[in-house]
């Protein structure tokens, strides 16, 4: 069966296509600048890459786009768009209604509008392509696989907030957690990596990129996770401020500052890239940092503290830890960080291996010793096949 997996953004369309069960990626690539006089579409297939200027004003042309490119007699890999059987789309918050992936219907397309509110910037565009696929592929099935879903495990001792009770109750603010995706793809790897069945795993994974999120994950569920309504709870990310006392939004507004322009401070203008006043890309930091500027050095601290502290806090949720999983773009490829992170756990049983932790290769590995209580390893994550598995498991 090929499985179509769309991650659509504001302005961009990210696909795979899979071929199912193997998994195998005869393509993938995406589209960008949707909505702009000129979109770029870059197509990898075979081995090689295809890049092109495109028109899309719309997802609807950019998805019209892809499945003409899937389709090239000369760079496509199907013969007709109509050997596509399913479509898998990300869908970032599912509230409290979806405990896992589901068949779009009108009444899931509904409910992902009404949670629209709660991820402004991520929902609607999720939608978007959802409603382009369905045209374009009116004959395939739709499934919706949210970022939510894991985390709909995690108890009321976890997700309450410290607020009056009729606010969750009336318009439920709670913790919701986010990149539940990976952090399940990559809890379940690792239970496979050590033998152990997923259901008896407890492991702290550490999604770590420009969005940063931490969770814990007892006997194959989730328990606990550092984002919370939204993305903007947690540790320090790129742009996010992470954990601060709410009392200084309130001590900011005295000074004059407006929603608009709070909002933006938090989200866009924080984190690593506020506190460092030069950038958000821990590689630049790191740079800057070897050559003398302490304000990135501060800010490269504060991260690793931040996700220490989680660590710490996990394991005592937990009780008993197996293991420590590092993903995402800093996770999978910064031996420092993680060197940084893990350093000074051995009271909880973290013992790292300099030399595993600073290979290259493989990506997927154990970076702890041998004789580490709790193991540490590296996970590549892939949302993509974790989404094409759910939607090939539906459509089947």
């Amino acid at each position: 069966m090929k499985v179509l997996v769309i991650n659509a953004g504001s302005s961009s369309i990210k696909y795979q296509l899979f071929d199912m069960p193997a998994g195998d990626v005869p393509a993938k690539g995406m589209i960008e600048r949707i909505g702009e006089a000129q979109s770029q579409l870059t197509h990898k297939y075979d081995g090689k890459t295809h890049s092109a200027a495109v028109t899309a004003k719309d997802h609807e042309q950019g998805m019209q786009v892809i499945l003409q490119t899937l389709a090239d007699p000369t760079i496509g890999v199907v013969k007709k768009v109509s050997e596509i059987h399913a479509v898998g789309h990300r869908v970032v918050h599912g509230g409290e209604e979806f405990t896992g992936s589901v068949i779009i219907s009108d009444q899931v397309v509904g409910s992902i509008e009404r949670f629209a509110d709660l991820a402004p910037l991520h929902n609607p565009p999720n939608l978007t392509g959802i409603r382009a696929a369905m045209h374009a592929l009116p004959d395939a099935v739709q499934v919706a696989c949210f970022d939510t879903a894991f985390h709909t495990t995690i108890p009321p001792v976890a997700y309450i907030y410290g607020l009056p009770y009729d606010i969750y109750e009336k318009y439920r603010v709670r913790r919701y957690g986010f990149h539940g995706t990976s952090h399940r793809f990559v809890a379940r790897r690792c239970a496979k990596l050590m033998n152990i069945d997923k259901t008896k795993a407890n492991i702290i994974t550490c999604h770590l990129g420009n969005g940063c999120s931490i969770t814990a994950v007892k006997e194959g569920k989730s328990v606990d996770t550092s984002m919370g309504l939204t993305p903007l709870e947690g540790v320090v990310m790129g742009t996010r401020c992470g954990d601060i006392d709410p009392a200084i939004l309130f001590y900011l507004a005295d000074k004059g500052y407006d929603i608009k322009k709070l909002n933006a401070m938090c989200n866009k203008q924080s984190g690593l890239l506020g506190i460092s006043g030069a950038s958000n890309d821990m590689r630049n930091l790191l740079e800057l940092s070897a050559q003398g500027n302490e304000r990135a050095k501060l800010a490269i601290d504060i991260f690793n503290y931040r996700i220490k502290k989680y660590v710490g806090t996990y394991t005592a949720v937990l009780g008993r830890l197996d293991a420590v999983v590092f993903t995402g773009g800093i996770g999978e490829n910064n031996a420092f960080i993680r060197k940084e992170v893990c350093s000074g756990q051995t009271q909880i049983g973290i013992d790292i291996n300099d030399k595993r932790n600073e290979a290259k290769e493989p990506k997927e590995r154990l970076i702890s010793e041998d004789n580490s209580r709790v193991s540490v390893f590296v996970i590549p994550t892939d949302e993509e096949r974790a989404i094409a598995g759910d939607t090939y498991e539906l459509a089947k």
